[in-house]
């Protein structure tokens, strides 16, 4: 299994970027797909997740409006598309699968997630 995370980049505060993670060696729609971000020093924290379907998605308060999650499911890919980036959102952001039985359950705890993609880099500045 593989999550191939790609996207980041510097942006100025203000600005937008879109994230993709493009899976391969799993099943892609058995999958809740989510996005956790670290910065150094500190925990991996939740971003966003998405269900199985699409129809199902949950966001950390700090990105609701700014953040969306979709998925193309005949692409094997998700995707994070961040507006009104912020300094705050400067971080190495990684895509993760849950295998999950139901087709609009969300999960939200990292501990949920088995697989794991490299991290790509955001960084927020002027």
């Amino acid at each position: 299994v593989q999550l191939q995370a790609s996207g980041g980049g510097l942006v100025q505060p203000g600005g937008s970027l879109r994230l993709s993670c493009a899976a391969s060696g799993l099943t892609f729609s058995r999958y809740c797909m989510a996005w956790f971000r670290q910065t150094p020093g500190k925990e991996r924290e939740f971003v966003a997740a998405i269900s199985r379907s699409g129809g199902g998605r949950s966001y950390a308060d700090s990105v609701k409006g700014r953040l969306t999650i979709s998925r193309d499911n005949a692409k094997n890919t998700v995707y994070l598309q961040m507006n009104s980036l912020s300094p705050e959102d400067t971080a190495a952001y990684y895509c993760a699968a849950a295998d999950v039985a139901s087709l609009n359950l969300v999960r939200s705890h990292e501990n949920e997630y088995v697989y794991w993609g490299q991290g790509t880099l955001v960084t927020v500045s002027s």
